[in-house]
C-alpha cells in the first residue's frame, strides 16, 4: 500500500492537472461586497486554528451576520459562552493564522477566508457585541489575507440541506452515552442527558 502514497508536489499536481481560470481568479485578498454578503447571511462558520499541540476546527454560530464585516479586510467574531476549553484562542496566542468556512442554509456555495487573528478585550467592543444581555468574554479580530467561494459540489453530493435526509437525534448515541463510554462511566449517561437541555438553555449566552 505504501507504494501508492503520493509524497511530492510534482506527483500530486500531475495527478490533478491544471487549475481552471475561474478557480484561480476567484481568490482575492479582500472582502468583495458579494463575498461580504455571504458572511452577512451566514449563521454558522467553522474556525480552524493551529498551535503547538496541533490543529483545531471549532463551530461558531449565532444569528445571521454574527461575524461582522468591519471593513473589506477585517472581521470581528464574538467568543460566546462555551465549555472553557478555549482551544481556538490558545492556538491564536501561539500562532495567529486562522481559516474560516462559512455556510448559509439552503445555499450550495460556501465561503473560505484565511487570515491572521488577534484577541481583543476592548470593553467598548465587548459591549457592542452583547447579546441576550451577555457580553462575550473576548473578541477575535481577523485580518483577512485571502477570500474565495467554494463551489456547491460538496453540498450537492452530501445533500446537506435536504431535510428528508436529516437523521433523528436518536439515530446516534446521546451526548451522555458518548461521555459515559469514553470516561469508563465516570459520567452517568442518564443524568447528563436529563440535565443537558435545561443547562444549554440557561447557558446559551
Amino acid at each position: 500500500m505504501s507504494d501508492h502514497i503520493v509524497r511530492d508536489l510534482a506527483s500530486l499536481e500531475a495527478l490533478y492537472g491544471e487549475v481552471g481560470e475561474a478557480s484561480s481568479r476567484k481568490e482575492i485578498g479582500y472582502l468583495h461586497p458579494h463575498y461580504a454578503a455571504m458572511i452577512k447571511a451566514s449563521p454558522f462558520a467553522v474556525l480552524a486554528t493551529v498551535g503547538p499541540d496541533g490543529l483545531d476546527a471549532s463551530p461558531r454560530g449565532d444569528p445571521p451576520g454574527f461575524i461582522e464585516v468591519a471593513d473589506e479586510r477585517t472581521l470581528l467574531i464574538a467568543d460566546r459562552r462555551g465549555n472553557n476549553r478555549i482551544d481556538s484562542l490558545r492556538n491564536v496566542i501561539a500562532d495567529p493564522r486562522v481559516a474560516l468556512l462559512f455556510l448559509v442554509p439552503g445555499i450550495g456555495e460556501t465561503l473560505r477566508v484565511n487570515g491572521r487573528a488577534e484577541i481583543s478585550i476592548d470593553p467598548a467592543l465587548l459591549d457592542r457585541f452583547t447579546l441576550k444581555g451577555k457580553a462575550p468574554h473576548s473578541m477575535l479580530i481577523v485580518h483577512v489575507e485571502s477570500v474565495f467561494f467554494q463551489c456547491s459540489r460538496a453540498i450537492i453530493r452530501s445533500e446537506l440541506w435536504n431535510a428528508d435526509r436529516h437523521l433523528p437525534r436518536a439515530a446516534l448515541p446521546s451526548t451522555g452515552e458518548m461521555l459515559a463510554a469514553v470516561t469508563d462511566n465516570r459520567i452517568d449517561a442518564k443524568t447528563y442527558d436529563r440535565e443537558l437541555p435545561p443547562r444549554l438553555k440557561a447557558t446559551l449566552y
